[in-house]
Parts: C-alpha cells; structure tokens; sequence
C-alpha cells in the first residue's frame, strides 16, 4: 500500500484536529484553581457521557418504534451491581465485557 503526500496530511490534520480540544482545555486549566461550583459541575461530566453510551445501546430504533436491545438489558443489571460494590471503574468495564461475551456467546 502506497501513501501519498495528500493523504498523509489529511491523517496528520484530522489527529491535529482531534488533539487540540483534547489536550488544550487541560494545559489552560492545569495551574488553574476551578471555583467550587465548577467542579461541582465538572463531576457530572463522566455520569451524563455513561448515561447517554448506555441508553444509545439499549435502544433499537425501527422503521415505526423504539424497541429495547434485550442482549444489552440483560448485561446492564449486573454490571450496574458490580459497579456499586466494587466502585471500580476497571472491574466494571471488564466484567461489563466479560458478561456481553458471554450472552452473546450464549444466545447466538
């Protein structure tokens, strides 16, 4: 596979461009000190961006109805338990997997 110039630059812009509101808001704000509300805002973040990656996979949209994705359903439930008592965000995502693997894997 051969690469030209055009699109190697195309490559470099889009990372640049993906880079930039990743990375700046970070160095602004790292010798910064955030009021109170702020912060209380900002821990908000990770909650409605899990709310919303969830809700968008349990939800089929059909030609006439929204239906619910069973498979997704049936994982949701105990991985919300394994979040509750571990509080770990690593033992969540993986045993979240772990159990998608396996209905899928179970149910075809």
């Amino acid at each position: 596979m051969s690469l030209d110039l055009s699109t190697l630059l195309i490559i470099l812009g889009c990372a640049l461009v993906t880079f930039i509101p990743r990375v700046v808001p970070f160095a602004i704000v790292r010798n910064m000190t955030l009021p109170e509300p702020v912060l209380k805002w900002l821990s908000y973040i990770p909650v409605c961006i899990l709310t919303a990656l969830v809700v968008e996979n349990f939800t089929v949209q059909t030609e006439n109805a929204l239906q619910v994705n069973w498979e997704v359903i049936i994982v949701i439930i105990p991985t919300i338990f394994i979040a509750i008592r571990s509080k770990s965000l690593s033992v969540t995502v993986l045993s979240g997997v772990a159990l998608m693997a396996a209905v899928r894997f179970i149910m075809g």
